[in-house]
């Protein structure tokens, strides 16, 4: 493999966090998952208190719900190493990431025109942005008498009463730059923005790790059931027309690939064939160790080599031949003498 393709391929990490395999990673992780969804019916219960959601938040609270089952589903799937139900579960994980960017975006633009809006001119009139009305009244800063950043208190004296005081109250303006009307480029230059901005963006770089981290177990266990079910033999990519691709699992003519399960299947990895079948460094011995730390974990004996060589063979159809049956009764084997008939 060239240094160049390596630059460019997909990284595939081995453990989770250099602590955990990738199983419990990924139950983890599913675990985050489902805690994230729950928010969903929360927020939908907010309506029975009356608060009022845009068509946007609304979406976001009906695909949270509708998320957190197809998570519910395939999340019990992990520990058996279903290869239909890893694999689809790391393409639902995957397109619920470009989901979630995209209501983050569309939510990050308002809170920053919201911002904006406040240190402008225009402070007081409707919130621009989809969900900006229901952010300017949660918010509750958004829309103030006076645009000012503190208040001094002066004493004078009161007129007409002599032993009394007036407190008179004077605000001063704030020092951030002020708009005339609200845009996105001067709610991103505000001070406050700067902390909300590297928030969004480390916690973006944790769910991208996330995601290659269900990417990298779902192609274990594919990798896995190939070298487990391969045509041919225990070999990879012996079963595969290819010889840097595995055999598909989902073909038509396996137990996976029937029925419309074998075509989603089909489906989820032509949409990345090259990293879920293609072949890596290492991946032989990758898949050794996972077996093993599998095998300690459940407290099984390792196989004994004789027994995976025998079924080597008999998946070649190079074994020996099968043993003769047994005698009835009233049968016998006769034995001739080498020495008969000279």
């Amino acid at each position: 493999m060239g240094l160049t393709t390596r630059w460019y391929r997909i990284p595939r990490p081995q453990t989770f966090l250099y602590l955990m395999s990738l199983r419990t990673g990924t139950e983890l992780i599913t675990l985050s998952l489902l805690l994230n969804k729950i928010s969903g019916f929360y927020g939908l219960l907010a309506l029975l208190t009356g608060l009022h959601l845009s068509p946007l938040q609304l979406s976001m609270y009906i695909y949270s719900l509708v998320a957190l089952a197809v998570t519910v589903l395939l999340a019990s799937h992990i520990r058996t190493q279903s290869p239909f139900h890893c694999l689809a579960l790391a393409c639902f994980y995957i397109l619920d990431s470009v989901i979630n960017a995209a209501y983050t975006a569309a939510f990050g633009i308002t809170w920053f025109l919201v911002i904006s809006q406040h240190n402008s001119d225009a402070s007081g009139k409707k919130a621009p942005g989809p969900g900006g009305s229901t952010i300017d009244e949660i918010s509750g800063f958004t829309s103030p008498q006076y645009n000012v950043s503190h208040v001094d208190v002066a004493l004078a004296p009161d007129q007409g009463v002599s032993p009394g005081d007036e407190a008179v109250v004077i605000g001063r303006p704030g020092f951030s730059t002020t708009a005339s009307e609200p845009s996105l480029g001067h709610g991103v230059l505000q001070p406050e923005s700067f902390s909300s901005i590297v928030t969004i963006c480390a916690l973006w770089a944790i769910r991208v790790y996330f995601v290659l981290v269900i990417m990298s177990y779902a192609r274990l266990v594919l990798r896995q059931h190939i070298a487990a079910t391969s045509r041919a033999n225990t070999a990879l990519h012996t079963g595969s027309k290819s010889t840097a691709m595995a055999e598909n699992p989902f073909s038509p003519h396996f137990a996976e690939g029937r029925g419309w399960k074998g075509k989603l299947g089909r489906f989820m990895v032509a949409l990345g064939r090259s990293y879920w079948l293609g072949s890596g460094e290492g991946d032989e011995a990758w898949m050794n160790n996972a077996q093993s730390s599998r095998r300690r974990e459940e407290g099984l004996a390792s196989p004994v080599p004789g027994v995976v060589e025998r079924e080597r063979r008999r998946r070649s159809g190079t074994g020996p031949p099968p043993p003769m049956p047994p005698l009835q009764a009233g049968q016998y084997l006769r034995v001739q003498d080498a020495t008969d008939g000279r």
